[in-house]
């Protein structure tokens, strides 16, 4: 029996013109565009469709747009496919969109949510001087043990078997790269954003979100969500509202979280979302694991072709 997990995008998916196709060719992508317009006040659709790439860089642009992108996929999806879902995960911004379509929180909240995340994490970088790091080639308790060495640097992803996102004061990573090389890392690699995310350097950020997610209603989930601060499956709705703010700050443990999926019976990845970022961790993560990509109208119509396959052949 497929057992079939939804995966979503982070912050770096995006892409110029990312969306368009499907707003032009599902009338359920068309309704989430024109809703977080709607709710947002301005048009996401114009930034989505026409934004620059230094526009949609921004972290106030980037994490709503990405996140309405998904969910617009998402929705045509679910227009034109009947597939049963296991359960899900997001790699930052996107565990928005996974426990969207859960049902934890409907259309309206979790733009606002996103919005409301994406402005103070942008109000943080600029009051901060952080960065961020790909360190590629050394394993996790390396890159943990380099780290608590440093001053003010953390780990922010583990993203995959060799590949960690390190993050936190700007000045004492870049002046300590070959420490990381002298290591044994094959590269370090800084990383074009404007800030020290997932990092303690959020925290006010993390604090003041706690409030504003008070304001929203948080339904249990229909299906296991796997969550960033703890790579642990999760359906109470008070559960995400305690552990998205504390995300802000923390680790994204997105290599722990496919594992566990994995171990709990998921033998199908769908990535929904712009770009191919998470498929490309997956066979990092595990060689053997299927994943299927949805970010335009084309590669949803062949994914829906490849899983009415593989519903064909569970038949027979």
């Amino acid at each position: 029996m497929n057992k079939i997990a939804l995966i979503f995008p982070g912050q770096g998916a995006q892409k110029v013109g990312m969306g368009k196709d499907l707003y032009e060719n599902s009338q359920a992508a068309r309704k989430v565009f024109d809703t977080a317009d709607k709710v947002l006040g301005y048009s996401i659709s114009d930034l989505c469709f026409n934004g620059s790439e230094e526009d949609l860089m921004k972290t106030k642009n980037s994490q709503p747009c990405i996140l309405t992108v998904s969910i617009a996929a998402l929705e045509a999806f679910r227009e034109k496919c009947n597939i049963d879902i296991y359960c899900a995960a997001g790699h930052s911004l996107g565990e928005y969109a996974a426990i969207y379509s859960a049902g934890v929180v409907d259309l309206e909240s979790v733009m606002l949510l996103i919005s409301k995340r994406a402005n103070l994490m942008n109000e943080a970088a600029e009051n901060t001087t952080g960065t961020m790091a790909a360190v590629l080639g050394l394993d996790n308790n390396t890159v943990i043990e380099l780290t608590n060495k440093l001053k003010n640097v953390y780990v922010a992803n583990f993203n995959s078997p060799g590949q960690v996102v390190i993050t936190g004061d700007k000045e004492e990573i870049l002046n300590n790269i070959e420490l990381f090389k002298e290591a044994g890392a094959k590269r370090v690699l800084p990383l074009a954003v404007s800030g020290a995310f997932h990092s303690p350097l959020m925290e006010n950020a993390g604090k003041e979100f706690v409030n504003f997610v008070e304001k929203f209603k948080f339904n249990d989930a229909k299906y296991n969500i796997y969550t960033n601060v703890d790579a642990n499956a999760t359906t109470k709705g008070n559960d995400f509202k305690s552990k998205l703010p504390v995300q802000i700050c923390s680790s994204v443990l997105w290599t722990q979280t496919i594992n566990n999926m994995e171990e709990n019976g998921v033998n199908k990845f769908i990535e929904i979302g712009p770009g191919k970022v998470l498929s490309g961790l997956n066979k990092k993560i595990n060689p053997n694991l299927i994943t299927f990509n949805i970010y335009d109208w084309e590669s949803l119509n062949t994914v829906c072709e490849e899983l009415s396959k593989c519903k064909e052949k569970e038949l027979v």
